[in-house]
């Protein structure tokens, strides 16, 4: 008799589909707020690229921000503990079109 993988009271099963795997790199990320929410979109810019698209939205009820703010702090830590402390260079607001595209 096959065993069904049904969750437990209280588990949630979660999917994670092939392309949403992939993730989607971002170097910028854009917080805004309202009373109810709250919106990052997250961003790909890249040197002498005057113009880039947000590549990924994500809304939060003001509850899910602070938890998922603790739950980043608490990652941070721990990646921390285990690979040492990451450097955070302090670095000039980056123009929006990286200044002077090079040439070939």
């Amino acid at each position: 008799m096959a065993k069904e993988n049904k969750p437990k009271q209280g588990q949630i099963n979660i999917e994670l589909d092939a392309e949403v795997a992939q993730g989607i790199y971002s170097n910028l990320a854009i917080i805004n707020h309202s009373q109810s929410e709250f919106v990052i979109d997250f961003v790909t810019i890249m040197p002498g690229v005057p113009k880039s698209k947000v590549k990924s939205r994500i809304v939060l009820t003001p509850q899910h921000a602070k938890r998922f703010l603790k739950a980043l702090n608490d990652n941070l830590q721990r990646f921390e503990n285990a690979h040492g402390e990451i450097k955070d260079y302090q670095q000039p607001p980056m123009p929006i079109n990286f200044g002077p595209t090079g040439e070939a």
